[in-house]
């Protein structure tokens, strides 16, 4: 079982890259960010097309969140609701073969101390909230998407340049450390300890070619899933060619029940 994560940073403006993406790779599950479109607007029907169920939660220009499976997607969620007067569309959760998945936008921040960062470290919170309240670690949950940290140095093609800077900063990576501490693990970094892949390039200065990146994509798993995982990767070939999405897919590949990885 194969899920992957992709800030597709307008769906509309890569439908044709999207959906060549879908019938070439094939995830089990594909959660996607930055959809920038209305449900409504949503190509609803042309996934469907490929065998896959969708669930969304959109909005008009910014943000929008989607979950596509081959499977049916129920129990779905849209938003925290958590009773806090929040318009953007950032948070969708479903259940997909037993396994609760979520599709996560957060916050990007823009400038330190701004009340966009503040909202950030907030939002984070009100995601660590609901799992208390929703979920169990003992459970197959998989929160995957655009996190807007780089959880380490590591995960910083210049740290020294992207000290205290947002995405890098400290008040920022432990809110992302809180989330985890409710008993997720970060799938890239428990096979791939010490490599350095990035998942976002800036569109200018030729960073992709340069491969000067960051680390910001991510999928978290809760230990059912952490046990079973068998591989990850990022799928670079996405950000390649004509008008990508500044992000790379990024991937996890987990043993069905009662498989083996032999």
């Amino acid at each position: 079982m194969r899920i992957y994560s992709w800030n597709v940073n307008s769906i509309r403006a890569r439908l044709d890259r999207v959906l060549d993406w879908l019938d070439t790779r094939k995830p089990a599950v594909a959660l996607l960010q930055e959809l920038k479109c209305t449900d409504e607007a949503f190509p609803t029907e042309a996934v469907r097309e490929l065998g896959y169920h969708a669930a969304t939660h959109g909005q008009k220009t910014y943000n929008g969140v989607a979950i596509l499976a081959r499977a049916p997607i129920t129990d779905v969620q849209r938003g925290l609701q958590d009773g806090v007067d929040d318009t953007h569309s950032r948070f969708i959760a479903g259940t997909v073969e037993g396994v609760r998945v979520m599709s996560i936008y957060a916050p990007n921040g823009q400038a330190v101390d701004s009340p966009a960062y503040q909202y950030k470290l907030q939002w984070y919170a009100r995601l660590r909230a609901l799992l208390d309240a929703q979920c169990r670690p003992d459970q197959p949950l998989c929160l995957g998407g655009d996190w807007n940290v780089a959880p380490t140095d590591l995960d910083v093609y210049d740290p020294e340049g992207w000290h205290e800077q947002t995405l890098c900063t400290t008040r920022e990576r432990e809110a992302l450390d809180r989330l985890v501490a409710f008993g997720l693990t970060d799938t890239y970094r428990k096979l791939q300890p010490e490599t350095v892949h990035y998942t976002w390039w800036d569109y200018r200065m030729l960073a992709f070619p340069k491969n000067r990146g960051l680390r910001i994509d991510h999928i978290y798993v809760t230990a059912p899933l952490s046990d079973a995982l068998v591989d990850v990767g990022v799928d670079r070939e996405a950000r390649k060619g004509k008008q990508p999405s500044d992000h790379a897919p990024v991937w996890a590949e987990f043993k069905r029940p009662g498989t083996s990885t032999d």
